[in-house]
């Protein structure tokens, strides 16, 4: 095969990927939707019987260097959401938001453990508790959104959204870090039923804490180094490619070294080239402009063009559909219970559940290294692709619903009185980490 037989999947990939992800921004979806539809209609033209363009679109050739472009793209997907984590916002987020994220997290990864362990309770441990941490990743781009337009977002409410969101990315990468871990230290047969602590788990864990002890200590050097570039070449090219050369060596030594996910180095990376380093909106502006221009949305329409429904059984579909439910159901009891549990109203812990409910491209990339570990069944991709949609959807509804309702059940008094506690404004978060998710 010739390098430019590649040329033409690539057109069609791009430009249908930005026209579908302009549409679905336009009607308040996540771009990420336009991209996985555009996946879909390109892998739709592969039962066409047309041997020409089956050999330009489908041959093993096209199909292995878009597997490895999209690889690239998940890559830079993880280390644009660490350079947007502040590690301010970890240091500054309350009780609330910490108990918050807890119970969304919890709730979830309980969930969805249940529902493969009651569907398929031959599976081992392992793969039951993979279905769980699916469900734990979060992303509250859409709700940033619908809260700044009806003018909500620096209340107790969008605040504590925006700084769960933050802990949330954090939590779910060491969940998936630790299950990807003990999935390639695992011998084969020794991870069946409820006996999956191996020999090899203690030399998981441990390469795990020392992936994470050197990564931290090398990354505390890396910011001292970056501060000297920034102050002697503020704004040039430089900085922008020696993140990138940290972010793929990172995930490099990652999995190749610690048997920790390639988008868990990615992910350390960002977190420590971001945050307080002056260079790094310019760095995160130019990783998403190479991103999001190119690699990225070959990650989505790869994930499309793949999806395969013969291994959908009865049996799957009927799984797939609780997994969905409990999906919504999980942030939504989890995360509002958690609120209550601070002492936010009824009304209010009701949004912090639908605002947390939303997921986007993390819970592919979560599904994805589930799916290359083993661990989870390529057939969940279409339910996955419906939870983000439905998520996407009936969560600007039902809070834009929540508001008006109240705005009309209390509506402003001519004497000028104060909102209720939980409508006053409190500072506002930075939204950074949240609006790349």
């Amino acid at each position: 095969m010739e390098p430019f037989e590649l040329l033409l999947p690539l057109a069609l990939i791009l430009c249908l990927s930005k026209l579908l992800g302009l549409g679905a921004h336009k009607i308040g979806m996540p771009a990420v939707i336009g991209m996985l539809i555009a996946g879909i209609l390109i892998g739709l033209l592969k039962y066409i019987p047309w041997e020409p363009l089956q050999n330009a679109l489908f041959s093993e050739y096209v199909s292995n260097a878009l597997s490895i472009m999209s690889k690239i793209g998940v890559v830079l997907i993880m280390f644009s959401a660490g350079l947007g984590t502040d590690l301010k916002d970890l240091k500054q987020a309350g009780v609330a938001s910490v108990v918050i994220t807890t119970m969304g997290v919890v709730c979830p990864m309980l969930f969805g453990f249940l529902a493969s362990w009651l569907f398929f309770p031959a599976e081992t441990v392992l793969q039951h508790l993979f279905y769980g941490a699916i469900l734990t990743a979060t992303s509250v781009s859409v709700t940033v959104a619908v809260l700044k337009e009806l003018g909500k977002l620096n209340t107790k409410v969008g605040t504590s959204i925006v700084a769960a969101a933050v802990i949330d990315d954090v939590i779910g990468i060491i969940i998936l870090s630790v299950l990807t871990g003990f999935a390639s230290g695992a011998e084969s047969g020794s991870a069946v039923g409820w006996d999956w602590f191996n020999p090899n788990a203690g030399m998981v864990v441990i390469k795990i804490v020392l992936f994470f002890v050197i990564a931290i200590a090398v990354g505390i050097g890396l910011r001292k180094l970056f501060d000297i570039l920034e102050r002697r070449a503020p704004h040039n090219r430089r900085v922008p490619i020696l993140s990138l050369t940290v972010c793929f060596v990172y995930a490099y030594v990652a999995e190749k070294l610690f048997g920790v996910a390639d988008i868990t180095g990615a992910y350390i990376a960002g977190i420590l080239l971001g945050g307080t380093l002056s260079e790094t909106p310019y760095v995160e502006s130019k990783v998403d402009q190479m991103g999001y221009l190119f690699f990225s949305p070959i990650f989505f329409a790869n994930i499309g063009m793949n999806l395969d429904f013969s291994g959908i059984t009865l049996s799957f579909l009927a799984f797939g559909v609780v997994y969905v439910v409990l999906a919504l159901l999980g942030k939504l009891v989890g995360c509002g219970l958690g609120a209550k549990i601070c002492k936010f109203s009824n009304h209010d812990s009701f949004r912090v559940g639908l605002g947390m409910m939303v997921r986007a491209e993390v819970v592919l990339i979560c599904t994805e290294k589930g799916v290359q570990s083993g661990l989870v069944d390529p057939a969940v991709y279409p339910f996955v692709f419906l939870i983000i949609l439905i998520s996407s959807v009936i969560t600007p509804i039902l809070l834009k619903w929540s508001y008006n309702r109240e705005a009309k059940k209390n509506p402003p008094s001519s004497d000028g009185d104060q909102p209720k506690e939980e409508e006053k404004e409190y500072a506002p978060a930075s939204t950074g980490s949240a609006l790349h998710n």
